[in-house]
């Protein structure tokens, strides 16, 4: 695959999609955010991908945030659409993609990179990392989920506190928080997602995903989260990847799931 703004890689059943503008710290414009789009639905729709992992280049940023020149200008109708297609190409795309995606944070995560990291499935930060929703000293809010995200992570009165101060966390806090799940030295950052990558690859990649349909139900305005779960359990016993794995638990085997 060949972008202008991303990188995009797939080894050994992992897609590694990598933003790649250095020199804007990985802003999001919109062209990313369609490139983005692209590296995703590719990677979602390859069987041959178990797990996506997405990170920034170089050492000091994952996603400084949206790219403010390209929208500094816009009116209301111009902003509300801005917001309304960025979270329908990228980041509910993100969070309810089949396929696990993990967030591994390189540096600043702010604004729309955090966004982008709060639709990932879970999140791993470097130790140099720090994340925060910085809209209101733009005199503007979050608009890709900022305001729904946050909160469901780190709770009510926490997500207030970051968004009204635009203050940022440092990768501890944020682990504090509950908005990453691990921190580790920059070095070692994508080795470690590759390793729970590994062992989430182990798995039914068919579970998997309606796990994910399942957990993200609970999220949904007038959506029964336990029946969303309901039905996604009576319908892995309709999938080849169930009969292999009970088989293989009763023989006493390792499983080697199809993925269908």
């Amino acid at each position: 695959m060949n972008y202008e703004n991303i990188l995009a890689e797939k080894d050994n059943g992992i897609g590694l999609i990598t933003i790649n503008r250095p020199t804007k710290l990985n802003a999001l414009n919109r062209a990313t955010i369609l490139e983005l789009n692209e590296a995703f639905t590719a990677f979602n729709t390859d069987k041959a991908v178990k797990v996506i992992i997405v990170t920034g280049s170089g050492e000091k940023a994952f996603v400084a945030g949206a790219d403010i020149a390209e929208f500094a200008d816009f009116n209301e109708e111009e902003g509300e659409k801005l917001a309304a297609l960025g979270q329908e190409l990228l980041f509910d795309l993100v969070q309810n993609l089949g396929t696990p995606v993990i967030a591994a944070i390189n540096g600043f995560a702010l604004g729309g990179g955090l966004e982008l990291a709060m639709a990932a499935h879970f999140r791993v930060a470097s130790d140099n990392a720090k994340m925060g929703l910085p809209e209101v000293s733009l005199g503007v809010i979050p608009g890709y989920g900022g305001t729904q995200r946050l909160p469901q992570l780190v709770g009510k009165g926490r997500a207030m506190e970051m968004i009204m101060t635009a203050g940022m966390a440092n990768a501890e806090e944020a682990k504090t928080y509950g908005l990453v799940n691990h921190v580790v030295p920059q070095a070692e950052l994508i080795d470690f997602c590759k390793g729970i990558a590994a062992k989430i690859m182990k798995n039914s990649s068919v579970a998997i995903a309606n796990a994910i349909k399942a957990i993200n139900a609970n999220y949904e305005d007038g959506v029964n989260g336990y029946n969303t779960e309901i039905r996604a359990f009576g319908e892995s016993f309709g999938t080849a990847d169930f009969k292999e794995g009970t088989t293989a638990f009763l023989e006493k085997r390792k499983a080697e799931f199809p993925g269908e």
